[in-house]
């Protein structure tokens, strides 16, 4: 399904083109009504202040919601990566074999959750989803045998581990799915447009290159924020730092 807001870049075409209509369309009403009057004006000139203020403090409010579930993001794969990484020395605990078998799989599902923070292509994202979930039930599957004979601390310890696997893997798919909510959207979008109207309506006839500023100026402000609150699409994304990391580290043993 399309969503605008997965395409930062178009949302900053859509957005510059919407307002500076809206401006346009101010100063056309403008045109038909020449004489404010200084009283009118002031009233005028009062509303789209206050009008402004609270453009201002919506889009300082939607800002800080996207940096907000980027950060949740970012930590998520912190966290994901120091539960496959204590895991990983966790398996020393089990017998030699099912330990072998536990870092093989535990590093076949590192490279799958590399892949899943840096792939763009959709339908390849399916593929690697459908192979982290068979890695998962293989993983469990691993030290559920073992943990099954033994049945003691050792075997509780590795089963946890195994579990804040799973579990920050469930986590972090939340996070991506954390976006900020449509009506935030609609909500800035319409206060941005009533904003240029009555800018478009207080200018001058000859101020037609202001017209352009507040535009200008928000779509970048809604591109930022769309960019950030993307996980995917545009400039910003969430790298996968940590997980990288680990799977040098696991190389280099």
């Amino acid at each position: 399904m399309f969503n605008l807001l997965d395409y930062p870049f178009l949302v900053l075409f859509v957005s510059v083109l919407a307002f500076w209509v809206a401006a346009r369309i101010g100063g056309t009403l403008r045109k038909r009504k020449k004489d404010l009057g200084n009283e009118s004006h002031e009233e005028l000139m009062f509303v789209l202040g206050g009008t402004l203020t609270l453009l201002g403090l919506i889009i300082g409010f939607t800002f800080s919601m996207a940096v907000n579930r980027y950060d949740q993001r970012k930590n998520y794969e912190e966290q994901e990566a120091n539960a496959i990484g204590t895991e990983y020395v966790r398996a020393d605990l089990l017998p030699a074999a099912d330990a072998a078998k536990v870092r093989v799989l535990l590093k076949s599902y590192l490279n799958q959750r590399i892949l899943y923070y840096t792939t763009r292509n959709m339908q390849r994202r399916r593929e690697i989803n459908a192979q982290i979930a068979r890695l998962q039930t293989d993983l469990w599957s691993a030290v559920v045998s073992p943990g099954s004979t033994q049945r003691d601390a050792v075997a509780a310890l590795v089963l946890g581990g195994m579990n804040d696997v799973l579990n920050s893997q469930g986590y972090a798919q939340g996070a991506w799915w954390n976006r900020i909510p449509v009506a935030a959207w609609v909500l800035l979008a319409l206060i941005s447009i009533f904003c240029n109207l009555l800018l478009g309506y207080a200018a001058h006839e000859k101020s037609a290159f202001l017209l352009l500023i507040l535009p200008i100026a928000l779509s970048i402000s809604l591109f930022l924020i769309a960019d950030i609150d993307s996980p995917r699409s545009g400039v910003i994304h969430v790298h996968p730092q940590n997980l990288e990391s680990l799977a040098e580290s696991l190389r280099s043993q």
